[in-house]
């Protein structure tokens, strides 16, 4: 018995050699995008532009592969978080964030993640294996469908796992999410810990997509007891990739900067950041720890006070930085910066 085509693992290129391969005329593969992408068809059979005797025969030899949602959790501040079965018995998290007349998706590209940070939860359940391409749509799709009758207007790669260790995959992700569902790449921002070289081939692969990085110390002996990749790629390294990103005018880098008590807090360590950070064309946003007393992460990370929060803004904005706070949303429903575990 022969193993069935999933339509939605296939890029463009293939979609075509499959419908050539069917006999089908080339523009049936523009209208299995049409209605894989853009109208959420879940099975071969809600294509109702081709006739039953034609869904019957492709039904035959393909089929449409949809993650499965295992649970949805609402938090008191109106952000939802979406647990997805994968295939092999694997999960992951996505998370849609209401701001304002913003709806913003953060998205995973790993179930799980190899980097280690210390603060995060996703770290401490290990590297599981890469999303790949039709896996990461796959939340997209059907975030915007859960999302309804609101319209998502931002995608954030910052939930589970490194993109830039799935680096082609997101990419592919990426113009899947852009040709084919008709997403603004100018609305899409990926998030890295600090793969330095990918930085640098991360803008020749995904060239118009926004990048931000999680910076979190501005001294390597702090930086890499919090953050591993450090180790293989310093400060020097991840400051030289950012001074070489080919920005649009206007455009700027968004640097993450979890504040963690009695670590990185300190005035000191914001007068090294604003030095650290010098000509960089960037915004800084500070997010104070979000890790919750309810969560065994083995972690001795505590939340800055206020004051302390807003001091460290203050060094920043005087050294000419543009530095905003950003309240966590969703910490209730462990959906917050870092709280992404695959557990729902």
């Amino acid at each position: 018995m022969s193993v069935k085509t999933d339509l939605k693992s296939l890029d463009r290129g293939a979609l075509g050699a499959f419908a050539k391969g069917s006999g089908l005329p080339a523009y049936r593969a523009g209208q299995l995008i049409h209605w894989i992408y853009e109208r959420n068809a879940g099975t071969i059979e809600e294509i109702t532009e081709f006739s039953k005797k034609l869904r019957q025969e492709l039904a035959a030899k393909a089929f449409i592969s949809r993650l499965q949602l295992k649970t949805a959790l609402s938090s008191e501040d109106g952000t939802r978080k979406f647990l997805f079965g994968l295939s092999d018995g694997n999960a992951i998290e996505s998370v849609l964030i209401p701001d304002g007349k913003r709806l913003t998706l953060c998205i995973s590209s790993q179930a799980g993640c190899r980097m280690g940070c210390g603060f995060c939860l996703t770290g401490k359940i290990g590297f599981k294996r890469d999303l790949l391409p039709h896996e990461i749509v796959d939340q997209f799709l059907l975030a915007r469908q859960l999302a309804l009758p609101e319209t998502l207007t931002n995608i954030v790669f910052m939930g589970m796992g490194e993109p830039l260790d799935n680096l082609d995959n997101v990419a592919e992700a990426i113009k899947r999410i852009t040709a084919f569902a008709r997403f603004s790449k100018r609305r899409i921002t990926v998030s890295t810990s600090g793969v330095a070289p990918g930085i640098r081939e991360f803008a020749a692969k995904a060239s118009g997509v926004k990048l931000a990085v999680s910076i979190n110390a501005a001294t390597d002996s702090v930086r890499s007891s919090i953050m591993p990749i450090n180790r293989k790629y310093p400060l020097q390294k991840l400051i030289a990739a950012l001074r070489d990103f080919p920005l649009a005018p206007r455009d700027r880098i968004t640097i993450e900067y979890v504040l963690l008590k009695r670590v990185n807090d300190a005035q000191a360590d914001a007068k090294a950041l604003a030095g650290l950070l010098r000509g960089i064309p960037c915004k800084i946003n500070l997010i104070p720890y979000n890790g919750p007393e309810n969560c065994e992460n083995g972690r001795a990370f505590n939340m800055p006070d206020e004051n302390t929060t807003m001091a460290f803004q203050d060094v920043l904005v005087r050294a000419g930085h543009t530095a905003i706070i950003r309240k966590s949303k969703g910490k209730d429903i462990l959906a917050a910066c870092g709280q992404l575990a695959g557990k729902g």
